[in-house]
C-alpha cells in the first residue's frame, strides 16, 4: 500500500513539473503577461502553444524580460 501510494506521488510530482516546464514558472508568465495582453490578446483563449508562437510573431515588440523567457526556454 504504502509503495502504491509513493508510486502515485511520484507519478504527479513528474507530471506538475513537466507542465511547469511547458507552461513556464509563474515569473516566466509574469514577465510576458503584459505582452501576451498587448500583442496577443485574439490568441489568449487558443491554448499556450498558439500564444507562444504569437510572441515569437511580435519578438521585435517584446519587452526585454519577455524576450529573455522566450530564449531561455529555446526560442
Amino acid at each position: 500500500m504504502f509503495k502504491s501510494a509513493l508510486s502515485v506521488t511520484a507519478l504527479l510530482i513528474g507530471c506538475s513539473i513537466a507542465l511547469a516546464q511547458e507552461r513556464g514558472s509563474a515569473q516566466d508568465q509574469q514577465a510576458c503577461s503584459r505582452d501576451v495582453s498587448r500583442h496577443c490578446r485574439k490568441v489568449m483563449d487558443k491554448g499556450d502553444d498558439v500564444v507562444r508562437q504569437c510572441l515569437l510573431q511580435h519578438r521585435s515588440k517584446l519587452t526585454d524580460a519577455c524576450q529573455k523567457v522566450l530564449k531561455d526556454h529555446g526560442q
